[in-house]
């Protein structure tokens, strides 16, 4: 998770933006219906918060924002349905961050993500939670990374799929620590997680909803990988503490054709920070574990080839393919 400085500091460049909002109006955009693909299926985290903040685009810009869920081929089929049609900002993209690693996974893509998308605005960005199921005998991440290297064939870790969030951040704790974990992918985060409170697999980085779990000891949360204390998991200690360095944020961003004109990217980016200061907003995307992402495009733009550059090391050492 981005620390509080630097979302603060994206607030303050979104609202700059803001003062152009008006006269770039004067283009008449948008007249008709936005279409906004999101690259997995509905219900699930970026699902929810994209509906959210397309909501007030609608809300605010007076056009009809349709949401098209296109889950399938690792985003990249709703990726692709983004890249054919016309760069007329008619057609946005909600993308998780795994969005921004489809030509270190795919070698036939007609796309080239860094070269063919430009980033519109920030959605949401949050962190992840380390759970294991109570048979293993490790209650702090110093007693896990113990176990795990005295028994390296003993644990299976789920995740919702190849080069998501959650196999990411196993594989970076593997890099970092020399544990050995077996990977074991399934269709979504909700399957993962049965298969972890039922034992069949020991651990899973999530950010889905397990306040309850924790609580009822169904689970064990050994840390979360924000630099700093999470806001849903205050007393759950940072990965870092133990592993310096380890971070893993969990982020979705709109992003469109390169060549959409810069006047409506700005359109689409101040109002949207209009609505990220709304604390009603902020409660919404609070629940999801997640702040506001209120960021200009430069600095999204600095963001992808950051988590480009740090993610394509993992992806490489580790071997990832798509599923």
């Amino acid at each position: 998770m981005f620390t509080r400085r630097q979302v603060m500091h994206g607030f303050s460049a979104a609202a700059a933006a803001s003062a152009f909002a008006g006269p770039a109006r004067a283009l008449d955009y948008p007249n008709r219906a936005v279409k906004v693909l999101i690259p997995v299926a509905a219900g699930g985290t970026s699902d929810v918060l994209t509906r959210l903040t397309s909501r007030h685009w609608q809300e605010k810009l007076g056009q009809p924002f349709v949401i098209d869920n296109r889950p399938g081929a690792g985003g990249n089929l709703a990726a692709n349905a983004a890249f054919s049609a016309p760069a007329d900002g008619y057609t946005l993209l909600s993308i998780p961050k795994g969005n921004i690693f489809a030509n270190l996974l795919y070698d036939k893509l007609d796309f080239d993500f860094q070269r063919d998308f430009k980033p519109v605005a920030g959605i949401a960005n949050g962190s992840l939670v380390m759970l294991t199921h109570p048979s293993v005998p490790a209650r702090t991440l110093p007693e896990f990374i113990a176990y795990a290297k005295a028994n390296p064939t003993k644990i299976n870790y789920g995740t919702p799929g190849n080069a998501s969030d959650p196999h990411l951040a196993a594989e970076l704790l593997k890099m970092m620590t020399g544990i050995e974990m077996t990977h074991v992918p399934y269709r979504g985060g909700a399957l993962a997680m049965n298969d972890l409170i039922a034992g069949n697999v020991q651990v899973m980085f999530s950010n889905l909803p397990v306040g309850e779990y924790i609580r009822q000891g169904q689970l064990i949360a050994l840390g979360v990988t924000s630099l700093g204390p999470s806001k849903e998991f205050p007393d759950i200690t940072p990965i870092s503490t133990t592993v310096p360095g380890y971070e893993v944020g969990a982020w979705y961003a709109y992003v469109a054709r390169k060549d959409t004109p810069k006047e409506i990217v700005d359109i689409l980016n101040s109002t949207l920070a209009v609505g990220f200061a709304d604390p009603a907003m902020q409660k919404s995307i609070a629940i999801s574990n997640a702040s506001p992402m209120s960021f200009s495009t430069a600095e999204l733009e600095t963001l992808f080839a950051a988590e480009h550059e740090k993610w394509s090391k993992v992806i490489k050492a580790a071997k990832i393919k798509p599923d």
